[in-house]
């Protein structure tokens, strides 16, 4: 049984073989003993698309509302588009100020206002042990898409 006043902890990244070109996302959501990976792939799509569906998948796995999530992500895209208020700037703006991702936005918004969410920019390839499971599991996710375009 889940302890719905426990901290959730969300452990995010996405990679890219190029950019656009094959690319994944890895999520860790820890809560307490509980633990648990995400991950996916797509054959053309960029680092800051996988990057912020990484986040996206573990907010909306969360099976309650009001959680407190402590993000920790080595976007920078991302956390400053939150934390800097970018977002809200540009929702503010007709057509999202001709930003990109708009879509992952909308469905990030509808997530992030489920819960109490904080998010931590930790440097990423630094050893980060969560964060490198993370990105191991984002490359994995593409590496089935590297293949099926040399066909």
């Amino acid at each position: 049984m889940a302890d719905h006043n426990a901290t959730i902890y969300l452990f995010s990244d996405g990679a890219c073989s190029g950019n656009p070109g094959p690319g994944g996302y890895g999520t860790i959501l820890r809560c307490g003993n509980y633990e648990k990976e995400f991950s996916g792939g797509s054959a053309q799509t960029t680092n800051n698309r996988m990057e912020l569906l990484a986040v996206i998948v573990g907010l909306e796995a969360i099976n309650w509302d009001n959680a407190r999530v402590e993000v920790y992500s080595d976007s920078s895209y991302v956390v400053n588009a939150v934390e800097k208020g970018w977002l809200w700037n540009w929702l503010k703006k007709p057509n999202f100020a001709g930003k990109a991702n708009r879509d992952l936005w909308d469905r990030f918004v509808a997530a992030f206002h489920r819960h109490d969410v904080h998010f931590h920019w930790i440097k990423g390839h630094a050893g980060h042990p969560e964060n490198e499971r993370c990105d191991a599991l984002a490359v994995a996710a593409y590496q089935p898409f590297l293949n099926s375009s040399a066909e």
